[in-house]
């Protein structure tokens, strides 16, 4: 079922497109879709992003100035913009008879080849699909990977004033989790960008606070106190170690700068936690500028790790 501006559905499934679809939409105003139960017993709502392409946020704080993604009615859900294609939300949408949750791009930026296509799935309170409470994102499955809303390696930009939980399902017989940054694509492009890739010398897959862009890598940063801690923009994974470290070290919660490490080090690493249930938390604030500059936010992969694997549990 397509449904478009102005309209409600209570189908299982539906797809919300913009004006025009599957052209571009170039307008500016409210596109809003008005999403009811199609029975008392749905929890929850989960819309994946199929295609989702509409102004990014201003370079100077990354703020979505131009145009918006507003979710009103269920949990709390930061406002997003940019890319966010092949990402996804879920929606809480309270017990029994509830008020209708509405799903609404503003656009009122400049000229822009917009388009989006949201699938809305309803998903029942007892099924074994529904997120735990409070997880705006739930993944599932041995390994995957997790981007954070407007990642893009060539032009995506950390999206401001973001508060939210990712959550992993915990799969049968596995208790821990490490995570990785995901590889630059541009060494899998053409020569070109490989040569690009070796001047810069280093990855863009996480990068949250500091200058990240100059030639020179920036290092990790971890924790709440000291210099090189993180008071502005992080994400929290608990009680994370980096894998191999030898004896018994001190696990820490936040980690932010240009590299994924949990401790401080301009080397990506590949990091562990086995605290249940498995949940990242992501705070941005609201400025960048001048501290912050060029961040592009995270993509991680994922991979379970089995009980048998000596795993503190």
């Amino acid at each position: 079922v397509l449904a478009t501006c102005g309209q409600n559905t209570k189908e299982n499934c539906t797809y919300f497109v913009n004006q025009g679809y599957p052209g571009p939409y170039d307008g500016t105003g409210s596109c809003q879709l008005t999403i009811n139960k199609a029975h008392p017993d749905i929890c929850q709502f989960r819309l994946d992003f199929d295609q989702f392409n509409i102004a990014g946020p201003e370079p100077i704080d990354h703020m979505c100035n131009s145009d918006q993604f507003i979710v009103a009615g269920g949990n709390p859900a930061p406002a997003i913009c940019g890319i966010n294609t092949g990402n996804h939300m879920y929606i809480d949408a309270g017990v029994g008879n509830t008020n209708p949750v509405t799903l609404n791009f503003v656009t009122s930026g400049p000229s822009f080849p917009r388009n989006w296509k949201v699938k809305i799935c309803q998903i029942p309170c007892n099924t074994i699909y529904r997120a735990e409470e409070g997880c705006l994102q739930y993944f599932t499955g041995v390994s995957g990977q997790i981007k954070s809303y407007n990642y893009d390696p060539g032009a995506g930009l950390q999206l401001s004033k973001q508060d939210y939980s990712i959550c992993i399902r915990m799969e049968r017989n596995f208790c821990g989790i490490q995570y990785t940054a995901c590889p630059d694509t541009g060494t899998i492009k053409a020569k070109f960008l490989l040569y690009t890739r070796q001047v810069n010398n280093r990855t863009h897959a996480f990068t949250l606070s500091g200058n990240t862009q100059g030639q020179t890598a920036v290092s990790s940063s971890t924790g709440t106190i000291g210099p090189n801690s993180c008071n502005t923009d992080w994400l929290i994974i608990p009680c994370a170690t980096n894998v191999g470290r030898t004896g018994l070290p001190a696990c820490i919660d936040r980690i932010c700068g240009g590299t994924f490490n949990t401790e401080i080090s301009t080397t990506p690493a590949t990091v562990i936690s086995t605290v249940k249930p498995f949940r990242l938390t992501v705070h941005t604030n609201n400025v960048e500028a001048p501290n912050d500059v060029g961040n592009r936010g995270f993509c991680l992969n994922y991979v379970q790790q089995p009980c048998t694997n000596n795993l503190d549990v």
